[in-house]
């Protein structure tokens, strides 16, 4: 507070108006210690004489809407895309003389404005506040891509419906002239936009009857498997057994990806730009896919992955296999630091069109008489790392994702995979802000799970993998999720995210990772043993997997086959001391 107190009094020295802060948290649950923390702050705050613009964004004010009204500040924006409903109330308590901004456009989506709809919000608050009504986006345009007009792969009837951060701004622009002059200085601006917006309402490459007819079939039971997993777990140890497969006490994998080498991207980059064919590229995917076999096979690793040398990213190879997708050339956003992502967008009804990742894995297993695992990314994780329709409820396209993951489960399990890895990394990611919200979202996202991934058969073995992240507030949604197998993050925090798993009694195995893949640092035996020991203190042994903390696309091969000698050593120790116990 002393600091900010004392950039106040420099920003008023230099003579600046207005200044911006930002506090999304609003739109949290705020409890009361913090909102006297907020009242006591900005009194302090306005006495040095700045008009403050108080900014919220991301969802509704909600319960603190009646006292942040009343706080002492000049100016208040408001997220009119996700908090609607109280753009008119806000309007009505907060002071005319004070500038109200209101979000107006999307800032977290791609989406084109509806400004005639945005226009019959706005005109009679602008009838009332004049220049005290200021137009903003909902929040920061870091979360959009740049500009469209860089985009020269999209198709028309895509394209006319997206709006990165400049045509954003173009919009606001529009909207200002509309208030200031009337809809008739707008007039073709209104057409034209009323036109893309009716468009996309009626496209039949968006809107697919087949799909939309096959989510009216969707019951409870397809989320469910046909038995406990108790049940499960007798009937696939007496499958693998017949397959001549049987797996130690701390059996090992790894979580999917090998590295990502510069052949395996040049034999990508070729393929696509069309110097190489379908079936040379096939034969040099092989070629990349036996050695990883042939490597793990060395390593003496128990359950098996091809490595995903076809993949370029995780969500981005499966959306590229699915309708309704679309991708940028530039549409990168950040993601974290200096990390950014290109999210793929979905535009319309989903549905999987062919086999996605069948011929690998079926080639892999052919290399070899261990189980390999067929390797897949959730319908949640999808949906959550990528650009979202905005004409649906985010749940029905998780459904569409869901179904179309379902074939794609069920085709590698009449192939004769007999291990079929779904990975949520991203499941957290999409949690409401308020925890009160958070029950619908794990309902249906838990849900669109088990659609994806319970109609195997008991004799099927599903995995599931989720980043580093806080389990304890969510551990009855992961137990609800009934996965055979999940393998998690846990090396950062020495095994102590562990203990969410014991205290909530998980009952199905856990792979927790004993190795931080981000790190080159090369995994002592010794370490890996103590963090086999601590794990199973929460974990009983019977149940405990041994694998790293997540693929393996961004290590260097001496790297990997280093530390996964020494898991592979850890786990034999760990054998050798209990299994006659």
């Amino acid at each position: 507070m002393v600091c900010y107190l004392q950039l106040f009094d420099l920003l008023k020295e230099k003579e600046v108006d207005w200044v911006q802060i930002d506090e999304p948290i609003l739109v949290m649950d705020i409890s009361p210690d913090w909102k006297a923390a907020f009242i006591d702050t900005y009194q302090k705050l306005s006495s040095k004489g700045v008009s403050i613009l108080l900014t919220t964004y991301f969802g509704k004010l909600e319960e603190n809407l009646e006292w942040v009204v009343t706080l002492p500040v000049q100016g208040l924006h408001i997220d009119a895309v996700r908090g609607l409903e109280e753009v008119q109330t806000i309007d009505g308590l907060w002071p005319c003389e004070k500038v109200l901004s209101i979000g107006i456009i999307d800032g977290r989506n791609i989406w084109k404005t509806d400004l005639k709809a945005a226009l019959e919000i706005l005109e009679p608050i602008y009838q009332t506040r004049g220049e005290h009504l200021w137009l903003a986006p909902s929040c920061s345009l870091l979360h959009v891509p740049v500009d469209l007009e860089l985009e020269k792969q999209l198709i028309d009837e895509v394209k006319s419906s997206l709006s990165f951060a400049v045509q954003k701004i173009a919009e606001l622009s529009i909207l200002k002239k509309g208030l200031e002059h009337g809809r008739e200085a707008i007039a073709e601006e209104l057409v034209l936009n009323q036109n893309d917006i009716e468009n996309r309402k009626n496209s039949d490459l968006i809107h697919a009857l087949d799909v939309q007819q096959t989510l009216k079939y969707i019951t409870g039971e397809m989320s469910k498997r046909n038995s406990t997993y108790e049940s499960r777990k007798l009937i696939q140890q007496d499958s693998f057994i017949k397959k001549g497969i049987n797996l130690p006490l701390f059996p090992t994998t790894t979580i999917g990806s090998f590295p990502q080498t510069d052949t395996i991207r040049k034999i990508r980059k070729e393929w696509k730009l069309g110097e190489i064919d379908e079936d040379k590229y096939r034969q040099l995917m092989h070629v990349e896919i036996a050695k990883a076999i042939k490597e793990q096979l060395e390593l003496g690793i128990d359950v098996l992955v091809h490595g995903e040398p076809e993949r370029n990213d995780m969500v981005e190879y499966f959306a590229e296999q699915l309708s309704g997708f679309a991708f940028t050339q530039f549409g990168w956003v950040q993601s974290y630091g200096s990390r950014c992502v290109k999210p793929p967008i979905i535009f319309g009804d989903i549905k999987r069109q062919h086999p996605i990742t069948v011929e690998w894995a079926k080639f892999a297993q052919s290399l070899t008489n261990k189980p390999v695992k067929g390797m897949l990314t959730g319908p949640v994780t999808i949906l959550n790392w990528s650009f979202v329709r905005d004409d649906q409820p985010r749940e029905v396209t998780c459904q569409q994702i869901a179904l179309a993951i379902r074939q794609e489960v069920l085709a590698l399990e009449k192939s004769g995979i007999s291990i079929i890895q779904i990975d949520e990394a991203a499941l957290r990611e999409g949690l409401p802000l308020r925890q009160s919200q958070w029950a619908d979202y794990l309902k249906w996202a838990i849900e669109c799970f088990g659609i994806s991934a319970n109609g195997v058969k008991d004799e099927t073995q599903i995995h599931t993998h989720m980043c580093y992240s806080e389990f304890s507030d969510i551990m009855q949604a992961i137990i609800q999720m009934d996965a055979d197998v999940i393998t998690i993050e846990t090396a950062r925090s020495n095994m102590s995210l562990l203990e969410s798993f014991c205290q909530y009694a998980y009952p199905n195995e856990v792979g927790p990772g004993l190795y931080d893949i981000h790190s080159p640092a090369i995994p002592s035996v010794p370490m890996l043993v103590e963090r086999l020991e601590k794990a199973i203190q929460y974990i009983d042994k019977e149940r405990l997997w041994v694998n790293p903390d997540c693929g393996l696309k961004t290590r260097k091969w001496p790297e990997v086959i280093l530390a996964l000698n020494n898991m592979v050593l850890a786990a034999k120790t760990l054998r050798e001391t209990y299994g006659a116990k």
